[in-house]
């Protein structure tokens, strides 16, 4: 056999492969919105999970990707609930393979303390909700 029906041959298994096996792929639906990026990474949130809390604050999945990732530092995913008026936020539960995996026992209202990622979350969920 020559070189290019061997090449033809690995190719056809290959696309076959992949028609009948798809990789799996994490993608984020389009209501995914991506804030400026940071020296530390990028943050996303999920304008499907916009909702109003009793006390007028708002309730947002968040998604945290550092900008180098290892077994130490990975996605984090956050539910966050934010108080428009203030330009505070709060840490309602975190996890790493799913949103809730831990409830935060310290979910205080905090100022983002210039954070670039927190205060561009805020103000876009606040905008979106508005």
């Amino acid at each position: 056999m020559n070189l290019k029906k061997i090449k033809n041959i690995y190719f056809g298994f290959l696309a076959l492969l992949i028609f009948f096996y798809p990789p799996e792929i994490n993608a984020l639906s389009d209501a995914w919105v991506a804030v400026p990026e940071s020296q530390y990474g990028e943050q996303l949130w999920d304008k499907s999970s916009v909702e109003k809390n009793e006390d007028g604050s708002i309730r947002v999945l968040s998604k945290f990707i550092p900008k180098t990732t290892n077994a130490i530092t990975q996605d984090i995913l956050y539910t966050m609930d934010i108080n428009c008026s203030k330009k505070l936020f709060r840490d309602i539960a975190v996890g790493a393979k799913e949103f809730n995996e831990f409830e935060n026992k310290d979910s205080n209202w905090k100022d983002p303390n210039g954070d670039k990622l927190i205060l561009s979350v805020i103000d876009q969920v606040c905008t979106h909700i508005n």
